[in-house]
């Protein structure tokens, strides 16, 4: 049954049915050779598997070639492979994340979708258009053509220009020796800079891509006159269940913080430099995942803005004929006969109160604070080891129960 209903989605033939398992990753070339070469499955198990063979081909033949060339330990260079952090966390720790990410978005977003039909925000006369856009983003997400693609910017942009120029050291590394006309790679260094980092930057920007495949999709649908209910309690017309997204998308986010901690520490170990120098980078990251993951909800905003005008016009209207009556009854007309003592006037009177209430507490966009602040914790979790590169752990300790005591 699962693996008919994934075929199913991955061609597109029935959109309405996708949409009860509407997933962004089950797709793709890279997600059928995974399936062929028994790495992946239906239900996107075997993660383990996959992360084993994708350390196997990025980050064990760079420590085999770095060992045959003796730069494992010392080799004269300033940056022996063993005690390249960089290289270790971007290999061994973010590219599981990156693995583990796509477990948790196909599980956690795969019922998003439906929910638009079970909560019956879109219309029948509309329900073609959500179809519409459903098939729209199978069909990105399956492209043949985008991901090949990715991998020429990969090649085009990321190795050639921006690694070569931006981001490798200026120092004799296990992968590199100064030159003259700039550097000279080694054996590693070539199986780095032509295997590992591209295989590494094409799964990156795959996310990228997916991100955006998300985005058009919520744009698209934000174009269709949703059914917003203005006194839906989770404050946000009924489109709470879109807050939920921005936890699917935390291990991204850790993967992010994980690789900028990753180069602070190559920076800090072996270029003099401090932790406070990078305030800005680590500003920008925080900004940068906060767009990333919450920037495609934005595009309900228009729509929102608008039913909680409406709803503060219609139901102050409704307040106002209501209080009116209420204060006429209670007490302007003095002949009223029935005990103020459990009346249904003050119970509605009440009830009216709080709904207005909610209205004027509806927010603009889908998202809660509460998501917002783990995605910020989530960015900030790798980098806080290195707090320590500012002060031994013994005088941190102190600090803090200082602080607490």
């Amino acid at each position: 049954m699962n693996e008919t209903r994934s075929n199913t989605a991955a061609s597109g033939d029935r959109p309405t049915d996708a949409a009860q398992d509407f997933s962004l990753v089950l797709g793709g070339p890279l997600y059928q050779l995974l399936r062929r070469a028994h790495l992946s499955d239906d239900a996107l198990s075997l993660q383990r598997r996959r992360i084993l063979v994708l350390a196997l081909i990025a980050w064990l033949p760079l420590l085999l070639l770095a060992t045959l060339s003796g730069r494992l330990f010392d080799g004269g260079v300033a940056v022996p492979f063993l005690f390249d952090v960089e290289v270790h966390v971007k290999f061994l720790v973010v590219l599981p994340l990156l693995v583990i990410a796509e477990l948790v978005v196909h599980q956690r977003m795969r019922t998003v979708v439906s929910t638009f039909g079970a909560r019956h925000l879109v219309a029948p006369a509309d329900a073609a258009r959500l179809d519409s856009a459903i098939a729209c983003a199978y069909r990105l997400r399956n492209s043949i053509t985008a991901e090949l693609l990715l991998i020429a910017i990969v090649y085009a942009v990321g190795i050639s220009v921006v690694w070569r120029q931006y981001m490798a050291l200026d120092a004799a590394t296990w992968y590199a020796t100064p030159a003259a006309g700039g550097s000279t790679l080694t054996v590693a260094g070539i199986w780095y800079g032509y295997v590992s980092l591209p295989l590494f930057q094409f799964l990156l920007c795959r996310w990228y891509f997916r991100v955006c495949i998300w985005a058009r999709f919520l744009w698209q649908v934000s174009r269709i006159p949703l059914a917003l209910v203005p006194t839906h309690p989770d404050r946000v017309g009924g489109l709470g269940f879109l807050s939920n997204t921005v936890y699917a998308f935390v291990p991204l986010v850790l993967a992010h913080g994980a690789l900028l901690a990753g180069a602070l520490a190559s920076q800090i170990f072996y270029a003099g430099a401090r932790l406070t120098d990078f305030r800005l980078e680590i500003l920008l990251l925080m900004i940068f995942v906060v767009f990333l993951v919450v920037g495609p909800l934005l595009v309900f905003a228009p729509q929102l803005s608008r039913a909680k005008r409406a709803g503060l016009r219609e139901y102050g209207t409704l307040a106002q004929g209501y209080v009116r009556a209420f204060d006429e009854k209670w007490l302007r007309s003095g002949t009223v006969d029935e005990p103020m003592l459990g009346s249904g006037d003050i119970q509605s009177l009440a009830d009216l109160g709080n709904s207005f209430e909610v209205v004027r507490g509806m927010r603009i966009v889908p998202v809660t604070k509460e998501a917002m602040l783990q995605l910020g914790v989530a960015t900030l979790i790798p980098i806080v080891p290195l707090v320590l590169t500012l002060m031994p752990l013994e005088e941190l300790l102190q600090k803090l129960l200082g602080v607490i005591f």
